[in-house]
């Protein structure tokens, strides 16, 4: 019998999205929600099923749209609230649903709560943060997200003449969460977006939310109970509702997030992309099953999200140092495509070199395994980077549409952009867009589309019993997934060599294989061996042959 039925988002197929940089439907040089409503087809085709969109909330914009003056309104320069609307009812008429970030971890000085709080110590606001005329000693291993850009978690405010508690920049004062008007604050910005109609939020820097705040202004006794009353409220309001959690921790301290499901129902594998690229790197497929191993199993509704970059860096903190120094070697070997001595700020593609095999395989890989597949606008045509910009930047290149201006981006003269296209290089937008890759049926985006096509006709990926599958070759990755006699074979060649090797079934007997990505027959019983090309991958299934 198959197993339990699964929620819509552990079926989801997730897009991530930067308004900002995807689709200028004005011609002023800004991507906005006019030009991203316009390309909605265009994500329909390609088959994904939700899109998580990165803060477009009212900013000074001085950290991308995470410093926010005003979460109940839309940044000008991405549109309106009316073009929001129709962006969102049209996703739905696309079948596509919607989710935002929830950045409640802390606000923009601007934002007219702290303007508030630093000029009276006796309203109501003042207790929204953290304050101190004397900052205590910072407790060892604390540290600023930014190190090396941000020396202090203490700020001091002269209008306030106290100092204030951030973890971020020191124009991010910090929530306090602790405080039940900010909570009731929390729901309110929950409440008015639901009533719109998204689907969830993605909720930024949960782990610091639920943190001692330097005067341990969190709750001792009960960290977790704001993530319970926010997961709580969101299906009191929208049943079926996702909060889908940045929890960057090491796997054992993640687990608690998920709760009982009632909290967080999906968390971001942050440690997958690390140990992927670290295989990547080594060709040996015992480090991401090492990888995979470390995952809690989430409870019941529950799940992580798989990708190989956010738009941030893909972030090595948490992983032992040998493997982040065999990344570091491979991937990004020079100094400017490191990021705050832990991350790297690449791109897929360009870290692996432009090679259509190895991109191919590595976006298998995240779209074969249990658990959403999330990947960024851009990865589904090999979209480069930009290291000439600041920081985390350098990844968030303008989207490339065609070989017309901009790469069909923008109308707007060049230098009105907001970030330059990239038009240099084998990954200028005259050689990586979308038109030619529409047009190209063996091009990286029509191989994207039969992932996501497969791996959305195949109930097995989300509804199956997880395996133990293992090969003879230690550069080759297998894993599967059974359900009621079904089999499915998933297996990656992590080398550049050519490789024959058998696959050890763990007791079941399968006769007969179909490639679902080639649409060809493998007798097993004849012949128990694979051959598999260099950077090769096969997503194989043997139908009522398990035993």
């Amino acid at each position: 019998m198959p197993n339990r039925s699964s929620t819509w988002y552990e079926e989801a197929v997730i897009y991530s999205i930067d308004v900002e940089k995807f689709a200028d439907g004005n011609g002023d040089g800004i991507g906005d929600f006019v030009g991203l409503t316009e390309k909605l087809t265009y994500l329909s085709e390609l088959g994904i099923t939700c899109i998580w969109l990165l803060p477009f909330y009212r900013s000074p914009d001085r950290d991308n749209g995470y410093d926010v003056s005003d979460f109940y309104s839309i940044n000008p320069k991405v549109g309106t609230l009316d073009d929001f609307l129709k962006f969102l009812h049209s996703a739905g008429e696309h079948g596509i649903r919607v989710i935002i970030d929830l950045v409640v971890n802390h606000t923009s000085d601007q934002h007219p709560w702290f303007q508030a709080a630093r000029r009276d110590d006796q309203t109501r606001y003042r207790d929204y943060y953290i304050w101190t005329s004397d900052p205590p000693p910072v407790a060892a291993g604390a540290k600023s997200i930014f190190p090396g850009e941000v020396d202090s978690l203490w700020t001091y405010d002269e209008v306030a003449r106290a100092y204030y508690f951030h973890h971020f920049y020191d124009f991010q004062p910090e929530l306090n969460a602790a405080n039940p008007d900010v909570r009731e604050e929390v729901l309110r910005i929950v409440d008015y977006w639901i009533a719109f109609g998204v689907s969830g939020f993605r909720l930024d820097a949960a782990p610091l939310i639920i943190a001692n705040k330097g005067l341990e202004h969190a709750n001792p006794r009960d960290p977790h109970g704001i993530l319970r009353q926010i997961g709580a409220y969101l299906q009191s309001r929208r049943p079926g509702g996702v909060i889908l959690g940045e929890v960057n921790l090491p796997p054992e301290d993640s687990d608690a997030f998920f709760g009982e499901g009632d909290q967080l129902q999906l968390l971001l594998n942050f440690m997958l992309a690390c140990y992927v690229f670290a295989g990547l790197a080594k060709e040996n497929a015992d480090i991401i099953n090492q990888g995979l191993s470390l995952l809690p199993e989430p409870p019941p509704g529950c799940g992580w999200v798989n990708f190989l970059r956010n738009l941030d860096e893909l972030d090595f903190s948490r992983v032992p140092p040998d493997l982040k120094q065999a990344v570091f070697e491979v991937f990004a070997p020079k100094e400017d495509m490191q990021v705050f001595g832990r991350g790297v700020r690449r791109r897929v593609a360009p870290m692996l070199n432009g090679d259509r095999r190895r991109i191919e395989l590595a976006l298998s890989i995240v779209f074969s395994l249990r658990g959403p597949p999330m990947i960024v606008y851009g990865d589904e045509i090999g979209i480069g980077e930009d290291l000439s910009q600041p920081g985390r930047n350098s990844v968030r290149v303008p989207m490339q549409w065609s070989t017309e201006k901009n790469g069909g981006f923008s109308s707007a003269n060049a230098g009105k952009l907001c970030q330059p296209v990239i038009t240099e290089g084998p990954f200028s937008f005259e050689r990586v867009n979308v038109a030619d890759q529409q047009k190209d049926a063996d091009s990286l985006l029509n191989r994207v589309k039969r992932f996501i096509r497969m791996r959305r006709m195949q109930p097995i990926f989300t509804k199956g019993r997880p395996v133990r599958l293992s090969a003879g070759d230690p550069a080759v990755l297998v894993h599967g997934f059974e359900d009621a006699g079904d089999l499915l074979l998933l297996v990656h060649n992590l080398s550049g060599r050519k490789i024959e090797t058998e696959i050890d079934f763990g007791g079941m007997q399968p006769k007969r294989f179909r490639d679902l990505l080639n649409e060809v027959e493998h007798d097993i019983a004849k012949k128990p061996r694979l051959v598999l090309e260099p950077y090769a991958y096969r997503w194989l299934i043997s139908q009522g042959n398990g035993s």
